[in-house]
C-alpha cells in the first residue's frame, strides 16, 4: 500500500491543522489505519489508531480529547484532525494502515506500511 500525506504546516499554539492520507494499492477498507509523529531527537512514538470500520478509535493519552482520527473507506483516505495545538506536538507526522482489521494499539511493529510523513510546527 502506498500512503502520501499532505496537510503539514506552521500553526500557532491553540489552532488546528488537518492531515490527510491517501492510499493506493491495497485494500483500503479492510486495514486498521494510525498516525505516529516523531519530535527532532526523540522516538516515534503513537498518536491514534481506528479500526476498519471506524468505530473504534484508540489515542495517546498526550492528543486524547484534542486530536480525532477518522477515514473515508469510500476514498481510500484518513484524516487526523488537531486542535487546541501545543508546541509539543512539533513533529513529523505519519499514517500508517496495518492488516489486522481491528488493531488500533500503539505498537508501530504491528504497522505494515508508512507514508513519507509531513511535518507539523506549532509556535508558542
Amino acid at each position: 500500500v502506498q500512503l502520501v500525506e499532505s496537510g503539514g504546516g506552521s500553526v500557532q499554539a491553540g489552532g488546528s491543522l488537518s492531515l490527510s492520507c491517501a492510499a493506493s494499492g491495497g485494500t483500503f477498507r479492510t486495514y486498521g489505519i494510525g498516525w505516529f509523529r516523531q519530535a527532532q531527537g526523540k522516538e516515534r512514538e503513537f498518536v491514534a489508531g481506528l479500526n476498519h470500520k471506524g468505530d473504534i478509535a484508540y489515542y495517546s493519552d498526550s492528543v486524547k480529547g484534542r486530536f480525532t482520527i477518522s477515514r473515508d473507506n469510500a476514498a481510500n483516505t484518513m484524516r487526523l484532525r488537531m486542535d487546541k495545538v501545543k508546541p509539543e506536538d512539533t513533529a513529523v507526522y505519519y499514517c500508517t494502515v496495518t492488516r489486522y482489521s481491528e488493531y488500533v494499539g500503539p505498537s508501530d511493529s504491528q504497522y505494515d506500511d508508512w507514508g513519507q510523513g509531513t511535518p507539523v510546527t506549532v509556535s508558542s
